[in-house]
């Protein structure tokens, strides 16, 4: 039985099915670049809350170690600063933009106000948590000491910490319970980066180009609503990009990376592709 659970309107999940769907596409591959060190953080924890999910709903033992390494990881970003007050912020003011929307012409409604009920869900769920919403994880000495031992390559196996491989060992339905207790205080944080995300990855038009003998080089204003590069290429080319950028230019360099065991070596055609500046 599936372990994840869902929220209040079922929104949180669609959110994140949403971005996990557009991440298995096949007619394309999709490489990303943040232009902002808030950016950067939404995308790990993005990163590390798909993998958490993808885990928590398996019942091996292995999954369940692998669901709570993500979470330890997604904890381990939350203490480095305020996210949840940033995350609020950023939702308060999606729903101020989108709700100034509400009597434009040709706007369709019924969507619009499912977004901004999406909206208005995650950010009341985010203040419910309130300021001091990872206390309890951060104090669990089970998790704790599993924290501690993770820095040691190896250290989490059956004789350094013998509880945790009792734990390991329980029924699923067990770790289940335990995992969603442990998220309770994540979960709306991370769901509202999802939103957060799904929203700007729809946002800003796609343009197609030409990277001339397998370079791109673009000069831009500096934007503080932009923090994210998407460029789409086919997944037939073997190739991928490599970014260089910051909020006044970027670079792509397209890679051609035939085997593990030679060296990534740059294209020399013209490489067409789409770009979008989020």
């Amino acid at each position: 039985m599936p372990c994840s659970q869902k929220t209040a309107g079922g929104s949180v999940n669609s959110s994140v099915e949403r971005l996990t769907d557009a991440a298995t596409a096949t007619a394309v591959e999709v490489y990303e670049q943040p232009l902002s060190e808030r950016m950067r953080t939404y995308l790990r924890l993005e990163f590390l809350y798909r993998q958490l999910r993808f885990h928590v709903d398996r019942p091996a033992p292995w999954d369940s170690r692998a669901a709570l390494t993500a979470m330890l990881d997604i904890i381990a970003i939350l203490t480095r600063g305020d996210v949840r007050s940033d995350v609020l912020k950023e939702l308060e003011r999606q729903t101020y933009v989108y709700d100034r929307l509400q009597d434009t012409p040709q706007v369709d409604e019924s969507r619009l106000t499912g977004l901004l009920r999406n909206l208005n869900t995650h950010r009341q769920q985010l203040i419910a948590l309130g300021p001091q919403y990872l206390s309890a994880v951060r104090e669990n000495e089970f998790l704790n000491a599993v924290k501690h031992r993770s820095a040691i390559p190896g250290g989490t196996c059956e004789f350094d910490l013998p509880d945790y491989t009792h734990w390991l060992r329980q029924p699923y339905e067990r770790r289940c319970a335990d995992i969603n207790q442990w998220l309770a205080s994540l979960r709306p944080l991370c769901d509202g980066v999802a939103e957060l995300l799904w929203l700007m990855r729809e946002s800003g038009d796609s343009t197609s180009l030409v990277a001339t003998n397998g370079v791109y080089q673009h000069a831009m204003q500096r934007d503080a609503s932009k923090h994210l590069l998407r460029i789409s290429l086919p997944a037939v080319n073997g190739v991928y990009p490599e970014i260089s950028a910051s909020h006044h230019r970027f670079t792509l360099r397209f890679m051609n990376w035939p085997d593990v065991s030679e060296r990534a070596v740059q294209v020399t055609g013209d490489i067409p592709f789409d770009l979008k500046i989020c």
